[in-house]
């Protein structure tokens, strides 16, 4: 019993699917209790916890509709209750969403900014409060590159995601001198389950391809690249990062849209009337 009382504990929101899922499965992996939160369906927050158990730690799924506050409250409260206190949290849970911005509606626009960016700030309100009274802890909220760069008809998504970005920045200046340290992730291209119920037809063998010919790394991210870096980012190695966002995007962002075939050598000789010959 000493022994599990000594493992840390993370709560992840949105673990019933996708990125979450296997973030929590991850922490499992290296050694923390978990906590997952999911919305609706429980199919995939208790299958993880089955497999967190099989790795000797304590999991348990929790429902909420993070866009209600008293549920986002009660969540805070049961998961800490079950967990004995929450050493890092992981605002995973989102809702991703395009439409034309001309269409889209003020009850769109309300959900969005509701699950997006309301939820995870009064959720890490809670949290933080309980990590504060016991020196310390850590934040990851996951965004996305939808909040570094544009998209068309991701207006609405972009926004809160950049949001996101900028809560980070501000909220770990103002809690790292107190023991608790908030980064963020922006994943790119990370294909998960929902791709295929919102995308018709959706193919994942091309769609790799696509991800081939595309991504400067040559494929699409996985869940487990995301999960990887989160708990990096709330263990020990990563406690001199403060108020970062960690782009994870095979190089999707660092890529100059003027320059789509950047595996051919190109025929353009700049500077070569300033310079000596080569």
């Amino acid at each position: 019993m000493p022994e599990a009382m000594n493992r840390p504990r993370v709560l992840v929101t949105g673990a019933g699917t996708g990125i979450g899922r296997e973030i929590a499965l991850e922490f499992g992996r290296r050694g923390y209790d978990v906590a997952l939160h999911y919305s609706q369906s429980s199919v995939g927050a208790d299958s993880a916890v089955r497999q967190l158990e099989t790795l000797g730690a304590r999991a348990r799924a929790f429902q909420a509709d993070l866009s209600d506050l008293g549920q986002l409250n009660k969540l805070a409260t049961d998961a800490g209750t079950f967990l004995g206190g929450i050493d890092s949290l992981i605002n995973n849970a989102g809702i991703t969403f395009n439409r034309p911005f001309a269409e889209v509606t003020p009850e769109q626009f309300d959900r969005l900014y509701q699950v997006n960016v309301r939820a995870g700030f009064f959720l890490t309100q809670r949290v933080a409060e309980d990590m504060l009274r016991r020196g310390g802890g850590t934040v990851c909220n996951i965004t996305s590159i939808h909040g570094l760069a544009g998209a068309p008809e991701h207006a609405l998504y972009a926004g809160t995601k950049g949001a996101i970005i900028a809560q980070t920045r501000a909220l770990a200046v103002e809690l790292a001198h107190r023991g608790v340290r908030v980064n963020a992730i922006a994943p790119g291209w990370v294909t998960v389950e929902n791709y295929a119920q919102a995308i018709p037809g959706f193919d994942p063998v091309q769609a790799e391809r696509e991800a081939q010919r595309t991504l400067p790394l040559g494929r699409s991210g996985t869940p487990l690249d995301i999960a990887r870096l989160a708990v990096f980012l709330c263990s020990k190695e990563s406690e001199f990062v403060v108020g970062q966002t960690l782009v994870a995007d095979g190089g999707t962002t660092a890529l100059m849209s003027l320059f789509p075939d950047f595996r051919s050598p190109g025929s353009a000789r700049f500077g070569t009337q300033y310079l000596p010959k080569e």
